[in-house]
């Protein structure tokens, strides 16, 4: 499993007013590391830092040197500034080696079935992540699925992902994850029905029974 090394310093001032500002203009992020049977701890890192490990992937391994000490932790939520969408704050967790922990994994799939291209169906993605169980140390980034032999017919449910080693599957394992669906042809308009001229212009009492075979007035009616 791939590790981050970065540096945390312990955070002061907790509470006093712009205390938070001055940590963000100093590009750094407020954080707090906890778990592993220990005190939380609020922490500063720095944005190049959180950066590196995003860019890592998913359940990278951050070993974190805070004041000389060493932590290994995970990532659990980093939360964005809803309008510049930087980063505002991060959350880690304290793990150990020689635990299991549940975590939730990306799918990604890759390769073309043949049916696409010789039916047009359309590749549906529905589970995009699935939960399991695994040593820290064997947690991977993501899962990837290869999708060039499904067909239309025959769809992926969580249970046929091929996990790595040592990986166990909490998702439901009949959870569907992707399948094949064949775009429905979209039903021409039925046409308008013509429309009556006779039935427009209704007849007078008069004149009404009284045209001949081609639709013109009887010589009786034209009298009337």
């Amino acid at each position: 499993m791939e590790k981050v090394t970065i540096s945390a310093a312990a955070r002061e001032g907790i509470g006093v007013k712009g205390a938070l500002s001055k940590i963000r203009a100093e590009k750094k992020i407020p954080a707090v590391i906890y778990g592993g049977q220990k005190e939380p701890v609020s922490v500063t890192v720095s944005v190049k830092d959180l950066d590196k490990i995003v860019k890592a992937g998913k359940n990278t391994l951050v070993e974190m040197d805070l004041n000389g000490a060493k932590e290994l932790a995970l990532v659990k939520e980093i939360q964005y500034h809803a309008v510049t969408d930087n980063p505002i704050h991060a959350d880690f967790q304290r793990v150990s080696m020689k635990d299991k922990m549940d975590v939730v994994v990306p799918l990604k799939l890759e390769g073309t079935p043949a049916d696409v291209a010789n039916y047009g169906a359309i590749i549906e993605h529905i589970l995009r992540e699935i939960e399991v169980r695994a040593l820290v140390s064997a947690i991977p980034h993501e899962i990837v699925l290869d999708i060039t032999p499904m067909t239309i017919n025959k769809g992926l449910v969580a249970g046929d992902i091929k996990l790595p080693e040592g990986v166990e599957l909490i998702t439901d394992a009949e959870a569907p994850v992707v399948h094949l669906a064949i775009p429905k042809e979209e039903e021409a308009p039925a046409p308008a029905p013509a429309a009556d001229a006779a039935a427009a212009q209704p007849e007078s009492s008069s004149t009404k029974g009284k045209k001949d075979e081609e639709g013109n007035l009887t010589k009786d009616a034209a009298k009337k």
